[in-house]
């Protein structure tokens, strides 16, 4: 078991080198709705075009520009179609009521919306519509449109209100390139298209431990000395926001034999282990108790919170060990593993911000700090309390103060780098 101190940027250096192996990913087929927030990991082609017809933009009647030549303009009502309905032939100097999505009959090309028509009250009788091939004739769409006329008040320009075949995009045409991270926009172009599926990449699998007699569930009732595990739960979920399948979430006291069972199950379902707790200089320190024997490396980090830090191969499969306090065990997968498990799952880096401090602050200088902060418009401002035990007012922050090693003092307005979390 080795020791030492290093900088930030060295262990940094230090995990992704011991998880590089994460980053060489598979690819998987998964239903759309399992594809959201996952990477796509082959470009989609759009396999038929979109629109796949020429449909109406509006609701109005259906024309031909070259049979209207001054307005107004009355015209016969020859057909009624609703979006479903097939296509019919348009008869020229005649108009077909069409709806939104509608298709446009053989022989229009371009719709007048409601708003620019005046319909009239009467009942003269028009001649059926000549259905051309593969159309749907008049009398199957709307009869009712039989005998009914529109004034039309507006000239209409060519292709006015039509939506064209492929406008949207065409079929072959790349529809999503590979490294998308599917959101809900993507899914419905990838719906509209048809599909049901799409390749995306695999994410890398993540097993969590907490460690600790005084850990109990969620739910249970709290026994003097005990407290609610949150380290488990807040790990998992920082895994799985950033990209990573969580495959086991455990719990172990500080009894050696157990959390050494517990480990070898989770290192032979992920890719990596985190654990929290048990890396201190105590008594009860039971992983290091284990994995110090195993090779482990422990080591202080020049940072606060999250100081004690730790690596270890268990069967081939790395471990990072943080520590137990909540906020340091947040910041260390902050700093130390979402960097690698983000690049892992193909997901953008999160990029640090520059804004000025709302007020002045003061930090312990040799350590780089990581402080809790908040966006106050376009500034910062840090949320009281240093302490690691501070859940809660973890809770308030959306971002971390990053504060250089030989800094001490900062002035109202001065600039500062801020990691989001």
């Amino acid at each position: 078991m080795a020791g030492g101190r290093r900088s930030v940027e060295e262990h940094a250096r230090h995990v992704a080198t011991l998880l590089s192996p994460l980053l060489i990913r598979g690819t998987e087929p998964v239903p759309l709705l399992e594809a959201l927030g996952r990477v796509l990991a082959a470009d989609v082609v759009a396999p038929i075009d979109l629109p796949t017809f020429r449909n109406s933009q509006m609701d109005g009647y259906a024309v031909d520009t070259a049979s209207l030549t001054a307005a107004p303009a009355t015209l016969p009502v020859r057909a009624v179609l609703a979006a479903g309905d097939g296509v019919v032939a348009h008869v020229p100097g005649t108009a077909t009521k069409i709806m939104t999505g509608a298709p446009l009959p053989t022989g229009a090309d371009a719709v007048v919306p409601v708003e620019d028509t005046v319909p009239v009250d009467d009942t003269v009788p028009v001649e059926d519509t000549v259905p051309v091939e593969d159309t749907v004739p008049v009398e199957d769409t709307a009869a009712e449109g039989r005998g009914l006329r529109v004034t039309v008040c507006r000239l209409p320009e060519p292709g006015a209100y039509v939506r064209e075949r492929g406008s949207d995009i065409h079929r072959g045409r790349t529809l999503l390139p590979a490294g998308t991270v599917v959101a809900a926009r993507h899914v419905a172009a990838l719906a509209a298209v048809g599909l049901t599926h799409v390749s995306v990449r695999t994410r890398p699998r993540v097993a969590v431990i907490s460690t600790g007699s005084e850990l109990v569930p969620g739910g249970s009732v709290l026994a003097p000395g005990k407290i609610h595990d949150s380290n488990g739960p807040a790990l998992a979920a920082s895994a799985a926001a950033n990209g990573a399948l969580v495959i086991s979430v455990d719990r172990s006291g500080d009894d050696a034999e157990v959390f050494a069972a517990k480990l070898a199950r989770a290192a032979s379902v992920a890719e990596v282990v985190f654990t929290s707790g048990g890396v201190s200089k105590g008594d009860f320190e039971v992983v290091k108790d284990v994995l110090g024997p195993r090779g482990a490396e422990f080591v202080s980090v020049a940072m606060q919170p999250g100081g004690p830090q730790g690596t270890a191969l268990v069967d081939s499969v790395p471990v990072l060990t943080f520590p137990g306090n909540p906020v340091s065990a947040l910041v260390s997968f902050e700093v130390f593993a979402r960097p690698v498990l983000r690049a892992a799952a193909g997901l953008p880096a999160v990029e640090p911000e520059t804004r000025p401090l709302s007020t002045g602050l003061s930090s312990v200088p040799g350590k780089r700090q990581f402080l809790r902060a908040r966006r106050d418009g376009g500034a910062v401002v840090a949320i009281p309390g240093a302490g690691s035990h501070l859940i809660a007012a973890m809770a308030t922050a959306d971002v971390l103060l990053d504060i250089p090693a030989d800094t001490s003092d900062l002035e109202p307005g001065e600039l500062v780098k801020v990691l989001p979390l």
